[in-house]
């Protein structure tokens, strides 16, 4: 896929590289009562509507290119843990370490987002070439202490599971959000040879959390916010236009001073069979001022 945008790398000091300076737009903005809306996050102490995480996701693809030499959609995973929100048009840059050489066919590189100033916005990991099991994402997800005291996530338990969920994306949808990619690549929009458009990162990632609302048991209203996002390619690229089937689990469960936090997996398949395409690995943050259970 060719970037449709101008894309230049900057080589960093400790032999990293890191993509054009860009001002992610806030997508979800006229979501009400959402932590993307102004009014809503800034009367739960934040500085305005949040970006979404699997949005900053998107910024990745041709860094990825340029330092792999290969597209994220071919056996390639990206893994970031979110440190701090950025608001409407705030300019981020995507960075990419050094590429270390695993030893069977899997090379890692440390991957992070940040502000002109160096703040990092998430950091964690890319790779590619395999199946990797071991990423720092998933030893946090690992380590989660259960949650003493669960009041919006009571009715949830660790290892719930569901399968067969409908996760087709619809070309109509998808297309009209991509104008406000960051980074917008060919195959996103031109369809190749099979006719296939190419789903990008936040395309993805939704179709992967449709196992959401039928996997997890919430009580009462309340915001969440993304807090870490993992995903990986298995099987080459999800397609848009095409029937896939999600499957989730719950991994964990746990709270902190002013929240309560969410774990899952979930792995799309063709509807028709085969193996799995895509996984996620998903930490979301419920705000406990958000819920009238912890008034």
């Amino acid at each position: 896929m060719a970037d449709q945008t101008a894309f230049a790398t900057l080589d960093l000091p400790d032999g990293g590289l890191a993509g054009p300076l860009r001002r992610p737009v806030n997508e979800s903005r006229g979501a009400v009562g959402s932590i993307h809306d102004d009014d809503t996050a800034q009367g739960l102490g934040f500085r305005g509507g949040t970006v979404a995480g699997n949005i900053h996701m998107e910024q990745f693809p041709p860094l990825y290119g340029a330092r792999f030499g290969r597209p994220w959609t071919e056996r390639g995973g990206l893994s970031l843990y979110f440190l701090q929100p950025t608001t409407d048009g705030e300019p981020v840059q995507a960075c990419l370490g050094p590429v270390v050489e695993q030893g069977d066919g899997v090379r890692r590189a440390p991957a992070w987002m940040q502000t002109p100033e160096g703040q990092r916005v998430c950091e964690g990991e890319a790779w590619s070439g395999g199946d990797l099991a071991d990423t720092p994402l998933r030893h946090k997800a690992a380590q989660v202490r259960p949650g003493a005291d669960l009041r919006i996530l009571r009715g949830s338990k660790v290892g719930d599971t569901v399968t067969g969920v409908p996760a087709i994306i619809p070309s109509a949808t998808a297309l009209v959000r991509g104008r406000g990619i960051t980074e917008p690549l060919a195959g996103y929009t031109t369809p190749d040879a099979d006719g296939r458009r190419v789903a990008a990162p936040a395309v993805v990632i939704d179709a992967l959390r449709t196992v959401e609302t039928p996997l997890f048991r919430s009580e009462g209203e309340f915001v969440g916010m993304f807090g870490a996002i993992e995903l990986q390619h298995l099987a080459g690229p999800v397609h848009l236009d095409c029937d896939y089937v999600a499957e989730g689990e719950i991994v964990g469960l746990g709270e902190s001073p002013k929240t309560e936090v969410a774990w899952y997996e979930s792995r799309l398949r063709a509807a028709s069979g085969g193996p799995v395409i895509a996984r996620l690995l998903m930490m979301t943050r419920l705000l406990k001022g958000s819920s009238s259970l912890w008034a």
